[in-house]
């Protein structure tokens, strides 16, 4: 179901709920795509879809993850909350990131939706001692000349999700990541595409190749799921080896 109302149904108390901030593309669909083939209810989150999306079953919400008002709209009417997890992200080419408005727009996005959403649905998730998964980066960890509050963003995330580990964790709320290296995505294509890069970025990766939305999708859903309770702060590549060689 697609709609671009806030309004969420009631749903039966044995289906897990997910919330999928920018469930509606890329990883954050993949990982919705996972949750769903695992039973759960999958709420999207975003402002943006991909085909995929269609016949999915997850019930997508157009919304900016970074208005309070709006996502406090879908807090209200979701008491219990299984699992959130916080994909949505930008990243902004030809020198803009290096702007006072870029630089603000990706921190906004990347690491202050990130934080909004784990704060106003904290009260939900304790209902149901659920979990969280924020996404981080490979570039969490190293410099990007080209992207540097991207690089920024997702370095803050490590520490968020640390923080909030320890945080929540009275509350019986788990809170880890998953940091992608390079993985076939919508975002990564003009790297993907350029053939001479992509080649010397498979020459880089121990694995010997890119990963798929599927990979970062599984990696999630297991930190999620009941087998990961005895992990909390966790940061986990998912980048075949990239951040190791």
């Amino acid at each position: 179901m697609t709609t671009t109302s806030n309004t969420i149904h009631a749903s039966s108390t044995d289906t897990p709920v997910a919330i999928v901030t920018g469930g509606g593309t890329g990883l954050g669909l993949a990982t919705g795509l996972e949750l769903r083939a695992r039973g759960y209810r999958v709420i999207a989150l975003g402002l943006d879809t991909e085909a995929e999306l269609e016949g999915s079953g997850i019930e997508f919400h157009k919304m900016d993850i970074t208005d309070e008002e709006s996502l406090r709209s879908v807090v209200d009417q979701v008491p219990r909350l299984d699992v959130l997890v916080n994909a949505a992200g930008i990243i902004l080419h030809e020198g803009r990131e290096h702007t006072v408005e870029g630089f603000r727009k990706v921190i906004d996005v990347n690491l202050h939706g990130s934080q909004l959403a784990c704060l106003l649905f904290r009260p939900a998730l304790t209902a149901a001692a659920g979990s969280i998964v924020n996404f981080a980066s490979m570039w969490s960890y190293f410099g990007s000349p080209k992207n540097p509050a991207y690089s920024a963003s997702k370095g803050a995330i490590v520490s968020l999700t640390k923080s909030l580990a320890v945080a929540y964790a009275q509350d019986g709320v788990r809170v880890n990541a998953v940091a992608p290296g390079w993985i076939e995505t919508r975002m990564s294509a003009t790297a993907f595409n350029d053939e001479e890069r992509s080649a010397a970025l498979r020459k880089r990766i121990p694995a010997g190749f890119w990963g798929k939305p599927y990979d970062v999708a599984k990696a999630a859903a297991f930190l999620l799921s009941s087998d990961a309770r005895y992990i909390t702060g966790v940061i986990l590549p998912v980048d075949g080896g990239y951040s190791a060689a």
